[in-house]
């Protein structure tokens, strides 16, 4: 089973099930009923709501009906909105916990309308929903348009749920717009009567919500591609816009988001030009135990807990020299149930690129401090291998990064970051004295850093449990599985396929979902057991539902193929959270 090689698929999508994506307002409107009807379109803060519902008032009235709106942001306590969606003056300049609220919380009492006599009454808004409509619609705006948006200033302050302090800043957009948003959509999501994806506002495209639900469902149970893109950032490379083919918006392609689940989507449609963006979240909210496994599922509810990522400095710079929370750290500062373990596999790398990992046997930890405390007060260079290690950043190479240990990678690097889901807390050391796009210094938190520090991980110890050598897990005829990253502290392993060209590889999920992606080679077709198919060429990753089972691996081509694996390997519970 030989196929042809292809080139990375920018824009991955699946059929609908049960239904077809159509686009424009007038076709989404034409499916409301006759008679009196009280439409809620809800959704998240970052869309433009007057243009929204200006449009959707304009289409009932081209059909001849009336039209009153309510827009329940004016129906929100401002108090409420202060002490839940402000932060406070005096609150961590980097991070905050995750909002716990929900978005009913927002409202003095329960949310009520008056039915219409004759007519459409239209509520918008984030938590429209709440007014017991008739319909209920989700208006949806990926989330990595609000990202770039509140960075670049585009976007007015009202972008969030409350008014954050200083214009551009992310902190309340991650841990609370984000959290809240998602749990009021995630309980939605079952009996959503239409989805509407609002990335050309002129022309949205939708689609039924029993066909978004039946969709969903057939996802769950085959192999499954989310759409990538690349973020840029002060340090990033060129490697993805040269190889792959993407356009960086700021002259680099530091950040791929192959799969990180809380910003991930999937492309739903019969073409280029009738497609929605579903949440890949949904699948796990809708079908955790066939997408993620019964034991995965009761350990980490609905949370999709691996994330694949790319780091990009070929042609760019080091990355900042950080660490991540330890567990207790995450849980009682953060609130997150599960800390950021991370791996950084080398995909591609320039002569003479590196990674830093881990401390040195002879680093005196306050002397770190005091110089780290100087660079971030007074811009005074760190010379960051006189404290941390370094090693070849060879192609095929694994580090394994444990919570607390302090690593980057150097530039000239495609790094394959293979880390735990929570993504958003790089407590850095260090960033090289670099600026923002404004000017300003990148900001340093470093004081979380020395609190999370893993003082222990040194010396040759680093070499001997973070760099391992592949072992051979199993083989056949023209493959083999790899073992080459694996620890008792981690709640996932890493493992790699090497196939000859010659024959297929047999794997089988039992239970668990797997994540692919081709590190070297052509490609791979994945086959399952009930003779579907899935292409997967070089630097694509793919996600195998537990439901699965049983899968075949057909290298592409003639060359061989290296398929890094990922999964969750059996540990002691944790206790089971919806996390956004």
């Amino acid at each position: 089973m030989l196929s042809e090689p292809r080139p990375y698929e920018r824009n991955p999508r699946y059929p609908a099930t049960g239904g077809a994506v159509v686009t424009g307002w007038d076709a989404a409107v034409a499916t409301l009923p006759a008679g009196p009807t009280v439409l809620a379109v809800d959704g998240p803060a970052a869309l433009d709501w007057h243009e929204a519902a200006r449009a959707i008032a304009g289409a009932l009235r081209a059909r001849s009906t009336e039209v009153a709106t309510v827009d329940v942001r004016e129906r929100w306590s401002p108090a409420a909105v202060d002490r839940l969606c402000v932060p406070d003056a005096d609150a961590d300049a980097f991070f905050l916990p995750l909002a716990e609220f929900e978005m009913g919380d927002l409202f003095d009492g329960r949310l009520s309308v008056t039915r219409p006599a004759t007519g459409v009454l239209l509520v918008f808004g984030p938590g429209a929903a709440l007014c017991s409509p008739d319909l209920i619609w989700w208006a949806d705006l990926p989330k990595r348009y609000a990202e770039s948006a509140v960075t670049a200033g585009t976007l007015p302050l009202g972008v969030n749920l409350g008014r954050p302090r200083t214009p551009g800043e992310l902190r309340s957009l991650f841990y609370t717009d984000w959290p809240v948003t998602d749990r009021h959509r995630d309980a939605l999501a079952p009996r959503l009567d239409r989805w509407i994806d609002v990335q050309d506002p002129g022309a949205p495209a939708s689609l039924d919500g029993t066909a978004v639900r039946a969709t969903l469902a057939a996802l769950a149970g085959q192999p499954v591609r989310t759409r990538p893109y690349f973020n840029s950032t002060p340090w990033g490379g060129r490697w993805a816009a040269d190889e792959l083919g993407f356009e960086p918006g700021d002259g680099n392609t530091a950040l791929g988001y192959e799969l990180i689940a809380p910003e991930a989507g999937v492309l739903v449609g019969q073409g280029a030009e009738a497609q929605v963006e579903l949440p890949f979240q949904l699948l796990c909210v809708l079908h955790p135990e066939r997408f993620l496994g019964t034991e995965v599922h009761q350990r980490y509810g609905t949370s999709f807990p691996i994330r694949f990522d790319y780091l990009d400095t070929v042609g760019g710079g080091n990355l900042s020299l950080h660490c991540h929370p330890r567990e207790r750290y995450m849980r009682e500062t953060f609130g997150w149930p599960y800390t950021q373990h991370e791996t950084y596999y080398v995909t591609a790398s320039e002569p003479g690129a590196q990674v830093f990992l881990g401390l040195r046997q002879s680093t005196d930890v306050d002397i770190l401090r005091k110089e780290v405390e100087a660079s971030a007060t007074d811009g005074v260079p760190l010379r960051v291998e006189d404290h941390v290690q370094t090693f070849p950043a060879e192609p095929g190479r694994l580090f394994m990064i444990p919570a607390g240990t302090p690593h980057a990678s150097g530039a000239g690097n495609l790094v394959l970051e293979i880390s735990a889901t929570p993504y958003l807390y790089s407590l850095r050391f260090y960033d090289w004295l670099r600026r923002s796009t404004s000017g300003a210094p990148r900001p340093l938190s470093h004081r979380h850093a020395f609190a999370n520090l893993d003082t222990g991980r040194r010396g040759l110890q680093v070499a001997e449990d973070l760099v391992q050598r592949p072992r051979t897990l199993r083989e056949g005829a023209g493959w083999r599985e790899e073992v080459i990253g694996a620890l008792p502290e981690m709640f996932y392993a890493v493992h790699r396929f090497v196939l000859d060209g010659t024959g297929p590889a047999d794997d089988d999920t039992e239970g668990r979902f797997h994540i692919l992606n081709v590190a070297a080679g052509d490609g791979v077709v994945v086959e399952t057991a009930d003779g579907g198919r899935h292409d997967l060429a070089f630097a694509e990753t793919l996600t195998v539902p537990a439901a699965v089972g049983g899968y075949r691996l057909h290298p592409v081509g003639t060359r061989p193929v290296q398929v890094v694996k990922s999964w969750v390997t059996p540990v002691t519970p944790v206790t089971p959270v919806t996390p956004s």
